[in-house]
């Protein structure tokens, strides 16, 4: 918690925190200046170090005064402080002074402020303070219409869920885009196969079953037969053109493909704000190749073709194509008119794409040509790249296709809740066993950078121990479970002395830092930050569930408890839907209690 006066951030404000105001006075530094040098301490196996710790390194790093020995320094600052009624203990690490609270002040302030602050809890603190509250438009999933939803497009899905999320619970207003790939040469190939080998009846009781067979036809049949090729050249013209034949086709093909998107956005508990696609910049398009011929930006090649050349002196790989012979448009042309029109009609502080990192180049071309077409803005644009996912196979081989996937998750979940005993009955085990195989999914796709490619394993996927989606999921529905038994007429109040164990400390520390975590991922849109959290989070409330018992316990000491343990599931669900997990509050119980 790097934030102003943090060791009174979970505190009463009064007394105020001296340690803040001390070191303000001895470094003349204004107490502001201190936000990035205090943290929370991570919990360590070993030994309980403290709960705060300030990083001198740090904090002199802006200091112009001369800089001695950093641990002489931190002992020499640490002399002048003195232990109050909040802090218990102050002592020295390599290069930080450390601070231990009051334990009763630090479970009480704590555990109210979980339960107070409830789905809030964290981003109240002095960290987003003064945050400004901006316009964002977050472009991810975007998958080709007329065509099955595929695996490809999965990473941009739940990442691009994961950051609109985080940004909406910052308070910022978000706006989630679905810019569909439904527009360009490939729909010349549709339309010709479709009039070729297309069945309405099959369009209509399976349409991108349907679709995508006629697809694969008619590019085998385009290969070999070179008419094919000029019919699916002249039927994008028409659409270009906006013959109205050709349009109506192409619009049946995007209707029954959203229709068909939609619904397995809902399984994934995706949802978006537009759904817009290159086809609406089909006319915009031509007029920002007028406006980048009126700058002198646009430049013919001999073969007829339209380039914006941004080095300035041919370097080929600086050399954007905007135009084709024809004079159709391309993929780069309607983003940049998607750009603009985005910018006036959202009047947007940051706008976030997210597609895989075959795609930088792109972007950074974009980008590059909307600035010297004269639009500052673009500056606000960025790209979040990821990587590649090798290895995603099914029972019955490689994978295309995201209901496929979604299939073989809940297939896998069934399987192992009928190789264990259950606690009860569930209601609806299908949905169950997907939410659990889709946060054990999310997980093993967030534990590493974005950036990152990995291999697959659904053997590690579905582990129910280690660090994996479907402990979390356990470890949520244990403690919900905790709550159904016993928690009547024990969650009125809890007396801080029940809770002095070293499991409970380690939970409590824990439960300081997550507004850290919470500060990492807005700042560098990575959702490990929250994962490792979260992950050891469970690991510390299984290690708890084995000493802490409620059961047998006295009234009061198993009130405490089990106020501890809702505000861990408390933080546990927050940090869950953050990532686009569904919190199961009833899951099969592990073959081995925790």
């Amino acid at each position: 918690m790097a934030d102003s006066e943090k060791t009174c951030l979970f505190l009463p404000p009064s007394p105020p925190c001296l340690e803040i105001f001390q070191l303000s006075r001895v470094l003349d530094l204004p107490p502001e200046n201190l936000i990035k040098s205090i943290s929370a301490v991570p919990i360590s196996r070993k030994e309980e170090i403290a709960d705060f710790q300030l990083s001198v390194n740090s904090l002199l790093e802006n200091n112009d005064h001369s800089r001695p020995d950093i641990h002489v320094q931190a002992t020499r600052l640490a002399e002048k402080l003195k232990c109050d009624t909040v802090v218990s203990e102050i002592s020295t690490g390599q290069g930080t002074i450390n601070f231990k609270i009051n334990r009763e002040l630090l479970t009480k302030t704590v555990l109210n402020q979980v339960i107070e602050d409830g789905s809030k809890y964290g981003l109240k603190s002095e960290l987003f303070s003064g945050l400004p509250q901006k316009k964002i438009v977050v472009e991810f999933s975007s998958p080709n219409i007329a065509k099955k939803f595929h695996v490809g497009h999965l990473r941009s899905t739940i990442i691009g869920n994961f950051i609109a999320n985080l940004k909406e619970a910052l308070g910022h207003q978000v706006t989630r885009i679905n810019y569909l790939g439904d527009w360009g040469m490939q729909f010349g190939l549709l339309g010709t196969g479709f009039q070729l080998f297309g069945y309405e009846e099959k369009l209509q009781s399976n349409p991108l079953q349907h679709l995508f067979e006629v697809y694969v036809q008619v590019n085998k049949e385009a290969a070999d037969d070179k008419s094919v090729a000029k019919s699916a050249h002249e039927f994008f013209q028409r659409l270009e053109l906006g013959d109205v034949q050709a349009l109506g086709l192409w619009q049946k093909f995007r209707d029954l493909s959203v229709e068909e998107y939609i619904r397995i956005y809902k399984r994934l508990g995706v949802h978006f704000d537009e759904y817009s696609g290159e086809s609406f910049y089909r006319e915009k398009s031509q007029e920002v190749l007028k406006m980048l011929d009126s700058k002198g930006l646009l430049q013919k090649t001999v073969k007829g073709s339209a380039v914006v050349d941004l080095s300035g002196n041919g370097n080929p790989s600086a050399i954007c194509t905007v135009m084709r012979s024809d004079g159709t448009s391309l993929y780069a042309t309607r983003d940049l008119a998607a750009a603009i029109d985005r910018m006036d009609k959202y009047n947007f502080d940051t706008m976030i794409y997210v597609t895989d990192k075959g795609q930088q180049r792109h972007f950074q071309q974009v980008f590059q040509i909307l600035q010297i077409m004269g639009y500052d803005w673009a500056k606000r644009c960025q790209h979040v790249p990821f990587g590649v996912v090798q290895g995603m196979k099914t029972r019955r081989g490689d994978v295309t296709f995201l209901e496929d996937v979604l299939h073989e998750i809940q297939l896998r979940m069934l399987q192992n809740m009928a190789s264990v005993k259950t606690t009860k009955e569930l209601k609806n085990p299908q949905e169950t066993a997907e939410k659990v195989g889709l946060a054990a999914l999310i997980i093993q796709d967030f534990r590493g950078l974005l950036l990152s490619d990995y291999q697959f394993s659904w053997d590690r996927v579905f582990q129910s121990r280690g660090d994996t989606g479907v402990f979390l999921q356990y470890t949520h529905a244990r403690l919900h479970s905790l709550e159904d038994t016993f928690g009547y007429g024990f969650l009125d109040g809890f007396n801080t002395a029940c809770l002095r164990e070293p499991q409970s400390v380690s939970i409590l520390q824990h439960l300081l830092r997550f507004d850290e975590v919470l500060y990492r991922s807005s700042q560098d849109l990575q959702p490990r930050h929250i994962v490792s959290y979260l992950l050891t989070l469970s690991h510390l409330a299984a290690a708890a569930h084995k000493t802490l018992q409620i059961k047998g316990s006295s009234p009061e000491v198993a009130g405490a408890r089990l106020y501890l343990f809702r505000a861990v599931r408390s933080v546990l669900a927050n940090g869950m839907k953050l990532l686009g997990i569904t919190p199961m509050p009833c899951t099969p119980k592990r073959t081995s209690t925790y």
